[in-house]
């Protein structure tokens, strides 16, 4: 997926109302259907960095967030 793409489509959720669970679950989604593009080895790669739940993403940006703030 090229980045202008994901660009156009979190502005298109961004500017409905959606919130970021849903934008999130769209672009993991959009991903997944990307995956099978890929030849075996690679689909089940590409499917394992999609796993990611909203909740574990969320836990991360804030704990990221948290380390530069402190530094």
């Amino acid at each position: 997926m090229s980045k202008v793409r994901l660009c156009i489509i979190m502005v298109m959720f961004s500017t409905t109302g959606c919130s970021n669970k849903a934008i999130y679950d769209n672009i993991r989604l959009y991903q997944r259907n990307e995956c099978l593009k890929e030849p075996p080895p690679g689909y089940y790669e590409c499917i394992e960095g999609t796993k990611k739940t909203y909740e574990e993403y969320e836990r991360e940006r804030k704990a990221l967030l948290e380390k530069a703030s402190t530094t």
